[in-house]
């Protein structure tokens, strides 16, 4: 079975050779603490290396090029430092927001996900109608560098690839939040129909026109979109208000992808989203992740919910990785109905954190790797 037969089967409840393996990555500090405890400097796939490292055999599956789309604005801020302290840094990055940050860090790390990176907003780019104005601009879905240069060229060869392609979008929570910030986000909810529903409008089309886009040249075996839009124990916004207003942006995007026979219509929220699987089902949403179980999330309680209209990636503790021994043990034991069950890629419930040693770090690789018939 190839991968991308092996994706489809996974998540659309079918019969795989074997699950996806999926170990999640850490960023910059948690690889720090692995390079000091064995893991060599020059390993490019750290994935493949655990892996190998606990006896896996089985050949890697590769993937290959794709068709790319950038929503981001164009033209972005300048990424400056606007004022240095004694312990930190007042920073614009390339979105607009000013924020205060420790001076370990550099404006790079806003950039790019390369550690976790915790930040004091001061301003964000969007305070008024005429900031409103001003960002549209920056939002044409026309604008040539959206899609890969050679997106012609590549049509033909991704018709019969042998790998899964997914292209990301950000959802319409994630979005306003960028644009706004989350308390102004939220009272915008109360304070601002209009201009909420404006902005909703907005970034449902720019993102349709993307998605034809893209579509012309390549069809994806999924689309995926960013929300993070819950906290330990709720929705950021009541599940009345998310019917009301993102529900329809989530149905539009998946009339396309249906319209284009993309089989995967995957949504990712960190924090508690028992709240929202209905309404993503709703939606046409049929894949979520990562399943953060520090947040109250029961993949087992979840299936027992919502049967077999939705699959999951993710739901393996970081905590339990942390901890290692026969808690880890306990923990992937606890997943295993699911996986046996379909639909279900299990993976880290988040980026892993740098309180995982490397030991542990293998150790769940192998008995990952058990599970889902790689080892």
């Amino acid at each position: 079975m190839t991968p991308r037969q092996r994706y489809l089967e996974t998540m659309l409840f079918g019969t795989p050779d074997r699950v996806p393996l999926t170990t999640g990555g850490g960023r910059k500090s948690t690889k720090e603490r692995w390079y000091s405890e064995g893991l060599p400097q020059d390993v490019s796939n750290i994935s493949l290396y655990a892996y190998q490292q606990v006896g896996g055999k089985l050949p890697w599956p590769g993937g290959g090029p794709s068709v790319r789309v950038n929503e981001r604005m164009i033209p972005q801020f300048e990424e400056k430092v606007i004022e240095e302290k004694v312990d930190s840094l007042v920073v614009q990055d390339w979105k607009g927001n000013v924020c205060e940050i420790s001076n370990q860090y550099s404006v790079e790390y806003l950039r790019n996900a390369i550690d976790f990176v915790t930040r004091r907003w001061l301003k964000c780019p969007v305070e008024s109608r005429a900031d409103w104005a001003d960002m549209k601009r920056r939002y044409d879905a026309a604008t040539p560098q959206r899609v890969s240069a050679n997106a012609t060229e590549l049509s033909g060869t991704l018709v019969d690839r042998n790998y899964p392609v997914e292209v990301h979008f950000s959802g319409p929570f994630w979005q306003l939040r960028e644009w706004l910030g989350f308390e102004q986000l939220c009272m915008l909810f109360y304070d601002d129909t209009m201009l909420l529903q404006d902005m909703l409008d907005f970034w449902q089309e720019y993102v349709v026109q993307l998605m034809e886009r893209v579509f012309e040249h390549m069809i994806p075996d999924g689309v995926h979109i960013s929300e993070d839009m819950a906290y330990k124990c709720f929705s950021m916004v009541s599940p009345s208000m998310a019917r009301k207003y993102l529900l329809p942006v989530w149905t539009r995007w998946g009339d396309v992808i249906r319209k284009h026979n993309i089989p995967v219509y995957a949504c990712d929220s960190d924090g508690f989203i028992g709240e929202l699987i209905p309404i993503w089902i709703e939606a046409g949403i049929n894949c979520c992740d990562p399943i953060e179980v520090a947040a109250g999330n029961d993949i087992v309680a979840f299936r027992e919910e919502f049967g077999k209209d939705i699959s999951y990636r993710g739901g393996v503790d970081k905590r339990a990785m942390a901890k290692g021994g026969d808690v880890l043990a306990a923990e992937m034991e606890r997943l295993r109905p699911i996986v046996e069950d379909g639909g279900y890629t299990p993976s880290c419930d988040h980026g892993i954190p740098a309180d995982v040693s490397w030991p542990n770090f293998l150790d769940y690789v192998q008995r990952l790797a058990g599970l889902t018939g790689w080892l």
